[in-house]
């Protein structure tokens, strides 16, 4: 049985014109495109001509099951000469890309991964904030509490200058507890970012014991920087 090609593509972290040139193309040539709930219309506008299969995971949702989606990949790759498996920021970065690597290679099927911008890079040049900066922090953790099912829910944090949590929402009263606990000041800097690149994004800049008093009203995808990086830059003061 011949099968067709599988690109794993990243979407970036929403706004269409931050997919790259790469993916925009293929997406542009794609007959069938399986996407995840926080790819925007507009992204999906790129491929018109694409038979569009919606295979979203959201937290707290009624959401397609994982080996249901390696399975329709399988299918669509049997039917189709070009699939495309759309995936918010980059693939490789908490897509669960592994899974479906696995699946499709066991298969036998050709797959190649297309990389995307991921929300932290995409949410450090939203509020110009560097990730790093020279004397202050030189290494970068990114992470999440989330899990697969029938695991424990992960208790350690990264130790790095500066901490990135995705999907950080629920967590963040949890997680701001544990970083004092380690001795972190209260007074550290954090940046919470909400539907990071959209038009609707929101920006909050607080300090480690409000993140402790938790986040209220948020309801779009949430990323959570930690850092004494994040602080509030001064204008010609040579940071990275």
């Amino acid at each position: 049985m011949s099968f067709g090609k599988v690109f794993l593509v990243g979407a970036g972290p929403g706004v269409a014109d931050l997919i790259t040139v790469r993916g925009a193309r293929i997406l542009a040539q794609a007959e069938v495109v399986l996407h995840d709930a926080l790819v925007t219309e507009d992204m999906l506008q790129l491929c018109p001509q694409a038979v569009l299969i919606p295979v979203g995971k959201r937290s707290g949702q009624r959401s397609t099951a994982q080996t249901l989606i390696n399975q329709q990949l399988i299918d669509c790759a049997r039917q189709y000469r070009l699939v495309v498996r759309l995936k918010g920021g980059d693939p490789m970065m908490f897509g669960r890309a592994d899974e479906e690597l696995r699946a499709l290679e066991a298969a036998g099927i050709e797959v190649e991964i297309v990389p995307g911008i991921t929300a932290a890079l995409a949410a450090a040049a939203s509020t110009r904030q560097p990730l790093t900066k020279r004397g202050v922090a030189r290494s970068v953790a990114f992470f999440t509490s989330s899990t697969a099912p029938n695991h424990p829910e992960q208790t350690t944090l990264p130790d790095c200058d500066t901490l990135i949590q995705y999907m950080g929402g629920k967590e963040a009263v949890t997680t701001a507890q544990k970083l004092m606990e380690q001795g972190r000041p209260p007074t550290l800097p954090v940046i919470v970012v909400e539907n990071c690149s959209r038009p609707d994004e929101r920006v909050m800049h607080l300090q480690l014991s409000e993140l402790e008093r938790g986040l209220a009203q948020c309801h779009g995808p949430v990323l959570v920087m930690f850092g004494e990086a994040l602080g509030v830059r001064r204008l010609g003061s040579g940071d990275d």
